[in-house]
C-alpha cells in the first residue's frame, strides 16, 4: 500500500471514529429517553480527533489541524473532569 492510500485510510478511520461518537450519544439518549452524553462519546471524540489531527498534519492543512487540536483540548478536559467526579464519588462512598 502506498503512502497516499495509507493516509487516506487513516483519515477515513478518524472520520469513522469521530462520527461514531454521535451514534453512541444518540443510542444512549434513546435508551434513557432523555439527552445524555455517555463517557464513550468523549473517548470516540478523543480517538477520532487525534486520528484526524494526524491526517491534517500529513495534509499540511493548518485550518483543519488547528480545529482538531482545539477539540482535543476540550475532549481531554471533559475526560479529566469526569474522572475527578468519579474519584470524588468513590471517595465519599
Amino acid at each position: 500500500m502506498d503512502s497516499n492510500k495509507l493516509w487516506l485510510l487513516i483519515g477515513f478511520s478518524g472520520q469513522l471514529l469521530f462520527t461514531s461518537r454521535f451514534l453512541v450519544q444518540w443510542i444512549a439518549s434513546e435508551r434513557a429517553k432523555r439527552s445524555i452524553v455517555p463517557l464513550a462519546f468523549w473517548w470516540f471524540s478523543l480517538a477520532g480527533g487525534a486520528t484526524l489531527l494526524a491526517y491534517a498534519l500529513w495534509r499540511r492543512d493548518p485550518v483543519f489541524a488547528v480545529g482538531q487540536a482545539s477539540g482535543l483540548v476540550i475532549y481531554t478536559r471533559n475526560l479529566m473532569l469526569i474522572g475527578k467526579d468519579r474519584r470524588a464519588a468513590k471517595d465519599s462512598a
